[in-house]
């Protein structure tokens, strides 16, 4: 490795720590086990630009956090007949432990519940293979993301439960910005109660671009990347 590589690894290095030094841990109301991490800054999505990176690797990635997630979601639903869960934006391991909880008691106790993923087309539309297109078709479905700040993501999403006729019943997240989508409540663990500074602008009206204020880093649910 040439020298002036390495030099500019350990630079980025050192600019990333930087930003985990920032990290505030926010623990769940209801269950202490069940953390995010939130770092302040000027960060640009797809859709927006935020003032927090909220960091939920431990919830996606964590055995025992992801299980204590779960149990705190299927309360919501204990009344809620599920099918189908479709997981977006990492949340598979969350959703297995969801579908358990949720078969272990109340209305789905006992029901063999289906998680699945949808496919990205080379448009970025959602899509589903003949072999998995029979666990939405008339389906009872929960739609389980990680976060959800504007809406667009789960407008994507219900485009595609409709084409598939999927019933969408259900939308959970780990943190949401927005308690509805249409007349679906959004059940989330963490919400902008919990960060009660955080905010939420369109690309071209962001007052901290105005300011001349720098991008931190592209965030999207896999993570950031600094620039």
């Amino acid at each position: 490795m040439e020298t002036h590589e390495f030099f500019g690894r350990s630079a980025a290095i050192e600019e990333e720590y930087k930003m985990e030094d920032r990290m505030q841990t926010i623990q769940s109301i209801k269950n202490k086990k069940v953390q995010i991490g939130v770092i302040p800054g000027h960060y640009a999505t797809n859709h927006s630009h935020v003032n927090f990176y909220v960091d939920m690797t431990s919830i996606k990635t964590s055995m025992k956090m992801a299980k204590e997630a779960a149990a705190e979601l299927a309360s919501t639903y204990a009344n809620t007949h599920i099918d189908t869960i479709i997981c977006l934006e990492g949340t598979e391991i969350l959703g297995g432990f969801l579908a358990d909880q949720l078969s272990q008691a109340g209305i789905n106790k006992g029901e063999d519940i289906n998680l699945i993923t949808p496919e990205l087309n080379a448009v970025n539309q959602m899509i589903f293979r003949d072999n998995t297109q029979k666990k939405v078709w008339g389906k009872q479905i929960l739609l389980l993301i990680s976060s959800a700040s504007t809406g667009k993501s789960i407008g994507r999403a219900v485009d595609c439960l409709q084409y598939y006729s999927g019933k969408l019943t259900a939308i959970g997240a780990i943190f949401s910005a927005i308690e509805k989508y249409g007349d679906i409540s959004i059940h989330a663990l963490f919400t902008d109660k919990d960060l009660p500074h955080y905010e939420n602008y369109a690309a071209n009206s962001c007052p901290m671009c105005k300011s001349g204020k720098k991008i931190d880093a592209l965030i999207n649910s896999f993570g950031y990347s600094k620039l």
